[in-house]
């Protein structure tokens, strides 16, 4: 099975914005191996109950944690881009307590859990990066569970719009307040608990303010400064190497 450097470098640079990485330890995540899959909107990649044996890098697309109840209904823990290894945890935690699927048809490279543990034993400081990864995680659960809690819907939206344009701007795929954002209304509203007439309003609030304009599975933020304060956004939960915007 042979390394995709240029594939599984998405890590790297995701690792690199949020702590430093020497040229050795790059070089560690870049000789990785990897088989690349291809997965549908709507498919999962790993589910409930499973007790995988590889993490998941996404290369491509989109990805969502969630949960769904015995009645059927979704919640969305979390959303994904390329870089993010989002079931890093199945490392120690055998069996899977959520499903990962995704939103748009996306490439995902399966990285043997044997491989991780290696380069981790090899090399203590990506070790501790990739534990730095999975605190921030802990972080944005506790962003989202205070914006579910206590927010208004438009602070909720607004504050998940701001999260998303950082994250992907520092992985440079977003520049100049735009950014892909293939997700749907009702996405929004299962991963924050609103229904999906009131996410409908209130982006079209937020658009009619001129804060936002969203065309297709594209987002533009047209006031930065506006969205933020209505969000009551403050960026440090998400330890960003480099958490400037532009």
């Amino acid at each position: 099975m042979a390394s995709a450097a240029s594939d599984i470098g998405r890590m790297a640079r995701k690792l690199a914005s949020i702590a430093s990485l020497t040229d050795a330890e790059r070089q560690a995540i870049e000789a990785l191996p990897l088989t690349v899959r291809i997965f549908e909107p709507g498919e999962d990649i790993v589910r409930d109950r499973d007790r995988p044996s590889h993490c998941c890098l996404l290369l491509s697309g989109w990805g969502f944690r969630y949960k769904v109840l015995p009645d059927g209904k979704r919640q969305i823990l979390s959303f994904h881009i390329p870089g993010d290894v989002p079931d890093l945890q199945s490392l120690h935690l055998q069996v899977m307590d959520h499903s990962l699927g995704v939103t748009t048809t996306s490439s995902v490279g399966l990285i043997p859990h044997e491989a991780l543990r290696e380069m981790t034993r090899r090399f203590p400081g990506v070790a501790a990066i990739m534990w730095r990864d999975t605190l921030i995680d802990a972080a944005i659960f506790r962003e989202w569970m205070t914006g579910i809690g206590r927010r208004t819907a438009h602070g909720r939206i607004a504050h998940m719009l701001c999260e998303l344009y950082l994250r992907l701007h520092a992985v440079g795929l977003a520049e100049g307040f735009r950014c892909d954002l293939p997700i749907t209304q009702i996405d929004i509203g299962d991963a924050l608990g609103l229904s999906n007439v009131h996410v409908n309003r209130v982006l079209q609030d937020l658009r009619g303010r001129g804060l936002i304009m969203l065309r297709g599975r594209s987002l533009a933020i047209e006031d930065w400064s506006a969205l933020t304060k209505v969000a009551e956004f403050d960026p440090t939960y998400l330890h960003l190497v480099r958490p400037r915007v532009n």
